[in-house]
């Protein structure tokens, strides 16, 4: 496997992942404001803020896939931020010391918040929708940003992200409730090692550092990160 062909296939499956996750939290709530104050308004207000973040994608995504030496470690350096930051959250909730996420109970929760429509277009439901989807999908767009740019990659995370995205469209249609059954907490767990692996490995290359095995050093880096995710986990319950 060639260099390209692992930061293709990195990330691709890491934007997927944490895309998986994010539109899962917003499905959560665009159903809610579907079930209470119709789904006209839902679907308008989702239908908007992901028409904002298309262009927002296509706009920086010529940017991003700059290969200067300089962007590369700046990228690395964000994408390592991103997963730390979720390695962070996964520790904690599978340590116990937060609470995990209970999407039956968030879906509750907007239920009652949002109340009972009257027909027609509304503006609360309106907001509420495009507020949600706008929120996840602006992190779904830094991290396809993210994890695309550094290894000139923009495409295949990006056709990751829209699988996912298509993925939680399918089963919400299907189900017409929230996505409860999926492993939130691993699977953040998972997308924090995999980007704290790939930023890692593009910092190191961008300062010149030359990995053994070349694109084989991603998964040592990733069990690595693994590995300390886990010690950390028994330690803090300790």
């Amino acid at each position: 496997m060639s260099l390209p062909d692992a930061h293709a296939m990195g990330a691709a499956a890491a934007a997927f992942l944490a895309s998986l996750v994010e539109f899962v939290e917003a499905l959560t709530v665009v159903l809610a404001v579907g079930a209470m104050r119709g789904w006209r308004n839902a679907l308008a207000g989702a239908a908007a803020a992901m028409g904002v973040l298309a262009a927002v994608l296509a706009a920086i995504g010529p940017r991003a896939a700059l290969p200067a030496a300089p962007l590369r470690l700046v990228v690395g350096v964000l994408t390592l931020m991103f997963g730390l930051r979720w390695l962070r959250k996964a520790v904690l909730r599978a340590a116990g010391l937060i609470p995990l996420h209970d999407e039956a109970t968030r879906y509750q929760r907007a239920r009652r918040r949002l109340g009972i429509g009257g027909g027609g277009w509304d503006g609360v439901a309106l907001t509420a929708a495009f507020q949600v989807v706008m929120m996840e999908g602006i992190e779904v767009v830094l991290i396809v940003a993210a994890v695309g740019a550094g290894g000139g990659a923009l495409r295949p995370a990006s056709w990751g992200a829209g699988a996912a995205l298509l993925t939680v469209v399918l089963l919400g249609v299907a189900l017409h409730r929230p996505i409860t059954r999926v492993p939130e907490n691993a699977l953040k767990c998972g997308v924090g090692v995999m980007l704290c692996a790939f930023g890692l490995f593009w910092a190191g290359e961008a300062i010149g550092a030359q990995w053994p095995g070349g694109p084989w050093a991603l998964p040592l880096l990733g069990a690595l990160w693994a590995a300390s995710a886990l010690a950390m986990i028994r330690a803090v319950r300790a």
